[in-house]
């Protein structure tokens, strides 16, 4: 087989299995027994398994927040969102059938505030930039969470700065989005004392690794792992794996 029908032969096999695992339709699960993890989470609960700790798969973001800020309201909708999101509530636990993920109740969660107003302005800077790299490389226990931290970082009265760090196992890019979308508009309805306009979430991630698990079970995962099996048979030489 030429090296173009190596390529078509795999697209073709691509849009095969998300004709296959688009058929189901995703639904909330039923009971609060532990979920299975996706796929993409199991490989990275194994890789952890091999290298625990590994800040490589941590991720990370921080924000600098100009003007006053109301701490109480900041506060109020990190803990709607651990709320809304069973995600952020997950922790990894190992059992005979494999790992499964285990959600917590919503915690009453604090906002660490660390204030470095008092040291000289050109210290501030680099004492923010220590903390948030050792925030960064702070490991993750997957079997105890949580799997994110939060602080904040007050370098003057109307200058913050906002750090998160999350294993990659809870979060991706496109999840950040939302994450960050839904905290805007929290903290703007509880600063203003008005109640929180966002709907409910219909499913939640535990609902969707289900639904994945279901799609490639028995007949089906063999016959899509038999597929990729004969399409990667024989890589070239110049291949180094």
């Amino acid at each position: 087989m030429s090296q173009r029908d190596r390529s078509a032969a795999l697209f073709e096999g691509l849009l095969q299995a998300a004709a296959s695992a688009s058929r189901r339709e995703i639904t909330p699960r039923v009971g609060d027994a532990p979920a299975p993890l996706s796929f993409a989470q199991e490989r990275l609960w194994r890789l952890d398994r091999l290298a625990t700790g590994n800040p490589a798969y941590h991720v990370v973001r921080a924000f600098r927040l100009d003007g006053p800020l109301n701490v109480p309201a900041l506060e109020a909708a990190w803990q709607e969102i651990a709320r809304r999101h069973e995600i952020l509530r997950t922790t990894f636990a190992e059992t005979k059938d494999g790992p499964v993920q285990v959600v917590a109740p919503a915690p009453a969660l604090t906002l660490p505030l660390t204030d470095l107003s008092s040291l000289p302005e050109a210290e501030r800077e680099a004492d923010a930039r220590r903390r948030l790299d050792d925030a960064l490389r702070r490991p993750f226990d997957l079997s105890a969470g949580p799997l994110w931290r939060v602080r904040l970082l007050r370098l003057a009265e109307t200058d913050h700065i906002l750090l998160l760090v999350m294993h990659h196992i809870i979060t991706d890019r496109w999840s950040l989005g939302v994450l960050f979308r839904e905290l805007a508009a929290l903290y703007e309805a509880f600063a203003t004392g008005a109640p929180s306009s966002l709907p409910a979430p219909r499913l939640q991630y535990a609902d969707f690794a289900l639904w994945e698990r279901a799609q490639w079970r028995d007949e089906t995962l063999t016959a899509e792992r038999d597929f990729w099996r004969r399409q990667l048979a024989g890589p070239p030489p110049s291949l180094a794996l």
